[in-house]
Formats: structure tokens, C-alpha cells, sequence
């Protein structure tokens, strides 16, 4: 290229200026050497100016550091979900965040981020991702399963609103040893949505209590119950319970956990990820957890995306899945035809006045209690919600970088091993950084060797990349999350 860009300065001139024979004769040699088609060769001698391609083009880029910096806001504000329910999400979340003055978003900032599409989020956050997934496994029982019918994984279809799985999720940390608290969890099949209740211990009283407060709050009528084949379920306290109120009770086939796909989804990505696999036992333990599950179980039915599975098909050994767009389970409520419209006036209103950044922090809150109660370690002194709001948004863009807010904690090192050769003249590079906006790297490393002589090093372009990185991080905090706190 730096070649054939030589070759047009050399003979561009005179072909430009010379006649219909010359011209000729200039494309016939220049086409010969270089192998361009003719038509392409012409366009190339008659072009005044001539682009040297070999330099980086920020000109050209479509989303900058800035509309990266928000990104990474709004993705810690949905409690990082997957980029295609984040895409769908993103409208209603800037929306919601700017009326609750958590966000001041400039409009090219703001058109950026609504403008991106689900691949281009997958690569703008994909170095900042991580997780964890774990199953469990439970036992079966022999308990009144001749007299519970049996439904599998291929008998739900397409089900009225109310129609729920449910499955245990145990607290129990390395060990099951002792007593532990477990996690009730009930996924409607239609909507997925997921409600969660702690039981302080395995008794067929108390989960039917728990199942009677759960059912009071939930947005539909409990039409039908499909459980595993543990004890605590099969039992005639809940076969009782549910007759006594109509409601279908249904079990899946024993050590088949695909019969309760949809709950068991809900386990790994509503409770696991939100109370991880610690140990947890207690009366305190199972407050705190009562008070996170308030909060996320309206966060996550009312703001976070899923995808719901619509049809599956097997040729062979081929399975092919379809799924559908990634909504809500509040607005596949309001939309289906078989809920009430008493009930979308209740849920329409409820999510008007939601905020979900403030639920956010509530939950965060809980869950930094809890890893402190698990780790043995006292509870911090009680804030108030408004100094709890505003510690959590001035954290929030620069949580993935230590695994704040996170259930699941990884120490980072937060110390240098070198001393930094720019600390001496930071003011000097915050000035030069402010007056080159428009300006790579490369070029400003380059300018700062030429006016320091002897003083820098071409080994020390890195350092200097990540300090310019710094720069634009804290202004672009500066210019989303500040507005907001302040």
C-alpha cells in the first residue's frame, strides 16, 4: 500500500494534467504494475488528495469511550444481563433512571447506547463478563406419589397464567450437615414469573404457610402446583393444602429434572445469582433474605427481560429450539388475552412507580449483609436510603472491576509493582490529554517524547495508553453518574 500510494503521488500529477493519449498510456503502465482494475486505477491518478490508510481513524469510529462509560452504567443497573435482553431492556431503563435522577445522559451518548445492537453489546462487554453456575441434585420420594399425577416437560401447552413449578434451593454451603435455610421458589409457566421465600427449615407446616403468603401476593390466581418428588412436597399436608383450594397438584418423574425446566432455570439465574452458595442458617439470615427477595422479586419481574421457550422439535439426534423475543414476565402478563384487566391496570401502576436502580441498592445492601453474616462478620451500622442510594450509584460504573455489589467476590491486586513514570508530570498530561480530544495515543506519545527529550521511553507507550484510559474513564464518569449524584 505505501508502495502504490508512492506510485499515484509520483504519476498523479501528470496524468491529471495531461492529455486523452498521455492518460492513457499513464493508466496502461500504472494498471500493469499494479494489478487495479482500470476504472479503479482512473479514480485513483484523478483523486487530488491522497489518504494515507496506514492511520488509525478515530473519525470513523461510531461509539466512543463515553457511550462505552454508559454502557457499562446501565449494564451493573439491569444487574448485567445477557446483551439481547439488555437490548430490549435499555429503552426502558434510560427512561426510568433520567426520571428518578440517576443518569443525565447527553443525547449522542444517549442515541449511542439505544442504537446498539445485541452483538455490538456482546463485544463491548465481553471483557468484563464472569459467572458461575452450579446444580443441585435432590432426592426423591415415595411419599403420595400414587395419588399425584405425573407431568413431564412435553405436557405443558401453552398453560392460563397461574400455573406454577416449584423447587427448593439449598443454603447449605459445602456441607449439609445441620440445619440450613432453603429458598421457595414458584415460576409461572406462561409469564416466568418467579417468586422466592426463604423457609428457616424443611416442615410441611410451614412451607403450606409460606405457599398461603406467596399465593396472597401473587399478580394472578394459583391454578396449579407441579413439585419435584421431595418429601416436603409429597406429603398430605400440601396434597391437602392444594385440594382445599383447587388448585392442580402435579409432579415431575423422578431424577428428570428437564420435567421442571422452567423453575430450575429460575434457581441458577434468580436465587443463585443472587445469594450465590454460602451457608446460611438462622433466624437473621433468613430476614435478610426475605428482605432481598421483596425487592428482586420485583426487579426481576418487572424490568428484567427473559426468553421463553416456544417450540422444540427432535430429527434424529438434532434438537432445534425456537425461542421468543426476550420480554418481561410483567408485559407478557399485560399482553396475554387470559389475564384480567383489573390485573394490568395493578400492574401497569405498580411498574409506573417502581425505581430500579433504588431496588438495585436494596438489594445490594441485603447481600452485602449476608456475605458479612455468612463470613461471621458483624452487619455494618444501618444507613439511611438515601446515603445508601448515593454510595451505590457513585460505585456503580466501576463495579465490574472488582466484583462490587456481587454475591461471589474475587480480590483484585490494587497495588503497582513499578513505580509510574508519568506520576511526576500528571498535570501536564491532564492538560495535554484536555486540549487533544480528537487525538490518538500513538500521536500524543509521539509528541510527548520530541518535547521531553531523555526523559521518556518508547517501552513506556502502554503505560502511557492505560494512563489516557484512566483520563477518559474519570470523565466520562464525571459526565454521566456525576449530574445524578450531585
Amino acid at each position: 500500500m505505501a508502495t502504490q500510494a508512492a506510485l499515484v503521488a509520483a504519476t498523479g500529477e501528470r496524468y491529471r494534467s495531461g492529455g486523452r493519449a498521455v492518460r492513457g498510456r499513464i493508466l496502461d503502465e500504472f494498471a500493469a504494475i499494479t494489478g487495479l482494475h482500470r476504472k479503479h486505477a482512473a479514480r485513483l491518478l484523478r483523486a487530488t488528495r491522497v489518504v494515507d490508510r496506514s492511520k488509525p481513524r478515530p473519525d470513523r469510529r461510531v461509539y466512543n469511550e463515553a457511550v462505552d462509560a454508559a454502557l457499562l452504567v446501565l449494564w451493573e443497573a439491569s444487574d448485567r444481563i445477557c446483551s439481547k435482553r439488555l437490548r430490549v431492556m435499555l429503552p426502558v431503563l434510560v427512561a426510568a433512571m433520567e426520571r428518578h435522577g440517576h443518569a443525565s445522559l447527553e443525547p449522542p451518548i444517549k442515541s449511542g447506547v439505544l442504537a446498539m445492537s445485541a452483538a455490538t453489546i456482546d463485544r463491548r462487554l465481553e471483557p468484563f463478563r464472569n459467572g458461575a453456575k452450579r446444580r443441585r441434585r435432590a432426592p426423591p420420594s415415595a411419599a403420595v406419589k400414587a395419588a399425584v399425577p405425573i407431568r413431564t416437560f412435553a405436557d405443558w401447552d401453552n398453560p392460563a397464567p397461574g400455573f406454577f413449578e416449584a423447587d427448593l434451593v439449598a443454603h447449605s454451603g459445602p456441607s449439609a450437615h445441620g440445619r440450613f435455610i432453603q429458598t421457595l421458589t414458584l415460576t409461572d409457566i406462561s409469564s416466568g414469573w418467579t417468586e422466592t421465600a426463604p423457609l428457616l427449615f424443611r416442615e410441611q407446616g410451614l412451607l403450606s404457610q409460606v405457599l398461603g403468603v406467596m399465593q396472597r401476593a401473587l399478580p394472578m390466581p394459583l391454578l396449579g402446583l407441579d413439585t419435584d418428588n421431595d418429601t416436603v412436597f409429597m406429603n398430605e399436608t400440601i396434597q391437602g393444602w392444594c385440594a382445599a383450594r383447587a388448585i392442580t397438584f402435579t409432579r415431575s418423574r423422578p431424577y428428570r429434572k428437564n420435567d421442571q425446566a422452567w423453575v430450575e432455570q429460575k434457581n441458577g439465574a434468580v436465587v443463585r445469582k443472587l445469594v450465590g452458595y454460602r451457608r446460611y442458617e438462622g433466624q437473621d439470615a433468613a430476614a435478610l433474605l426475605g428482605e432481598l427477595y421483596a425487592a428482586a422479586r420485583l426487579f426481576v419481574n418487572i424490568f428484567q427481560p427473559s426468553f421463553k421457550l416456544i417450540e422444540k422439535t427432535r430429527v434424529g439426534a438434532k434438537v432445534t429450539k425456537r425461542y421468543s423475543g426476550p420480554t418481561t414476565p410483567c408485559q407478557r402478563l399485560m399482553t396475554d388475552p387470559r389475564t384480567s384487566e383489573d390485573t394490568k391496570i395493578r400492574l401497569a401502576a405498580l411498574q409506573a412507580s417502581l425505581d430500579p436502580v433504588d431496588l438495585l441498592a436494596r438489594m445490594r445492601s441485603c447481600q452485602q449483609k449476608l456475605i458479612d453474616l455468612a463470613d461471621d462478620d458483624a452487619p455494618p451500622a444501618g444507613a439511611g436510603n438515601d446515603a445508601r442510594l448515593e454510595d451505590f450509584l457513585a460505585g456503580l460504573k466501576d463495579a465490574w472491576k472488582d466484583g462490587r455489589f456481587r454475591t461471589a467476590t474475587k480480590p483484585v491486586r490494587s497495588y503497582r509493582t513499578r513505580a509510574d513514570p508519568f506520576d511526576a508530570s500528571a498535570s501536564d498530561l491532564d492538560h495535554l490529554f484536555d486540549n487533544a480530544l480528537g487525538r490518538t495515543a500513538r500521536d500524543l506519545f509521539d509528541q510527548l517524547l520530541v518535547d521531553n527529550p531523555g526523559v521518556y521511553t518508547v517501552q513506556q507507550f502502554r503505560t502511557f495508553q492505560r494512563r489516557q484510559k484512566q483520563w477518559r474513564a474519570d470523565r466520562a464518569d464525571a459526565m454521566i453518574l456525576q449530574p445524578a449524584v450531585g
